[in-house]
């Protein structure tokens, strides 16, 4: 049996970093399996669904490596085959139409809640042979009584009661499918053997698992992910991070980091933190996938990112740090050591934003001085930087190790601590307190550019 998954999303808005890594275990599961990774557009929530979400869904997995072996279906074009298959489950006797309105169903769910019972649909026209009109909808006929048994690989075989389910509606009045039925047609439809998707539509199971034995279909396979939390282990949204996808790309993630990252919210390979989507194929196991909710964290996507930043070639790293420069207006062949300034930089911030604006002084000169670096390190340090300035002024091989030397010089002379001199001259020439090493940072500005930027300082101190 080939293996086939499927990601399924809403165009009701950008892709979500949780959809994102439902994405990443179907590819990467169907791969391993030698199978077919497929995609689902749900957009039957017509008021809500947009071609803008969709175009944005598609273009983001299409980005981020994550394509789809054939092309995507939509459910909005296949309400007819829905409708068919609600037929065929009403004309073998497993389904009824039913007329009850909205304020008999309200009044016998307040009935149940006060009485301490669930709610649910009481079967009240189950057994009446109703035709179908303007005024009642399909209902699926569950059994009263047995139990239906889900093999889940994460989570083991779980037990639902038929009698804890009540019988859902699979047509609407207007004639419209309901979510359930749409999802169990689409499976078979598209040939999908195996459903990865969050916990939260375990719940869901059951239901679909009653629509595909009303049709006849096949049993499926199912591995429920845990839910994505954020760092107070509530769902991840907006308050604990970025949510979305474009928003991360949009920061100078890379894609390889990202998926990385995802990656490892429910899953882990011994000590190996860091991957790319060839290794996750080689290495992932679905059974290995943890119960407990995985929790998102900015710091594990920053330390990621570098990482992966480190592994690129040159070449690379200024392709893809090209754009985010352009967007603040600097060309690298501006500066006579463009090559020198980005390997030593490169490393300096976790993203490609901020590794961008870390440039600035570099091409655009000093514009502001950090404020707490102003009153830390350099407020009082007049004399001693104007020292320093007439040392690096006598120098006359502008380059990295001569430097150094005469800082260093200068400092013991001086009976000062590292920082108390080298601190001072950084923020003089860069606004901040971080760069690469100084003398390397001094050499890419060149002489003539650091003691003008030190005079400046100088005088910004009064």
């Amino acid at each position: 049996m080939k293996v086939v998954t499927r990601f399924a999303p809403s165009p009701t808005g950008t892709l979500h970093i949780g959809g994102v890594r439902t994405a990443l275990f179907n590819y990467v599961y169907a791969k391993k399996m030698g199978g077919l990774f497929l995609i689902r557009i749900e957009d039957t929530d017509r008021q809500r669904s947009t071609k803008e979400f969709e175009k944005n869904i598609l273009d983001s997995l299409n980005s981020i490596g994550l394509s789809p072996d054939l092309d995507p279906i939509n459910q909005s074009e296949r309400t007819d085959i829905y409708i068919k298959a609600a037929d065929e489950i009403h004309k073998s006797g497993k389904a009824y139409y039913c007329n009850c309105s909205k304020e008999r169903l309200d009044e016998m769910r307040t009935a149940q809640q006060l009485n301490g019972q669930k709610p649910q649909y009481d079967g009240r026209c189950r057994n009446l042979n109703l035709e179908k009109s303007s005024n009642t909808v399909l209902r699926l006929k569950t059994p009263l009584d047995g139990q239906v048994l889900m093999k889940d690989y994460v989570r083991g075989d779980i037990t639902f009661e038929n009698s804890e389910l009540d019988d859902l509606i699979i047509l609407r009045s207007d004639g419209t499918p309901t979510y359930h039925l749409c999802n169990v047609v689409d499976d078979f439809e598209q040939g999908v053997t195996t459903v990865i998707r969050g916990e939260d539509h375990i719940s869901n199971t059951p239901r679909q698992i009653h629509i595909q034995q009303a049709l006849g279909y096949p049993e499926l396979e199912y591995a429920h992910l845990p839910l994505v939390l954020g760092a107070d282990k509530k769902r991840l949204s907006k308050r604990h991070a970025a949510t979305s996808l474009e928003e991360y790309k949009n920061e100078g993630y890379l894609d390889s980091a990202i998926l990385n990252t995802l990656a490892r919210l429910g899953w882990s390979k011994g000590e190996k933190e860091v991957f790319y989507l060839d290794d996750l194929i080689k290495d992932f196991e679905i059974t290995e996938v943890q119960k407990a909710g995985a929790i998102f964290d900015m710091t594990k996507l920053d330390w990621l990112n570098t990482q992966h930043l480190s592994h690129l070639s040159l070449v690379e790293f200024k392709s893809h740090l090209s754009p985010f420069l352009s967007s603040i207006d600097i060309n690298l062949d501006d500066h006579p050591k463009s090559d020198l300034l980005i390997d030593a930089m490169r490393s300096s911030e976790s993203n490609l934003v901020n590794i961008a604006n870390a440039l600035i002084p570099y091409f655009k000169g000093v514009t502001e001085y950090n404020p707490k670096a102003v009153k830390k390190f350099l407020a009082d340090s007049g004399n001693m930087l104007s020292s320093v300035a007439d040392v690096l002024e006598s120098l006359e091989d502008w380059d990295e190790e001569n430097i150094d030397i005469a800082l260093k010089n200068f400092q013991s002379s001086s009976n000062l601590p590292t920082p108390k001199v080298n601190q001072p001259v950084r923020i003089a020439v860069t606004g901040g307190t971080k760069s690469p090493s100084l003398g390397l940072t001094l050499e890419i500005i060149g002489k003539e550019d650091s003691l003008i930027r030190i005079k400046k300082a100088l005088e910004f101190i009064g």
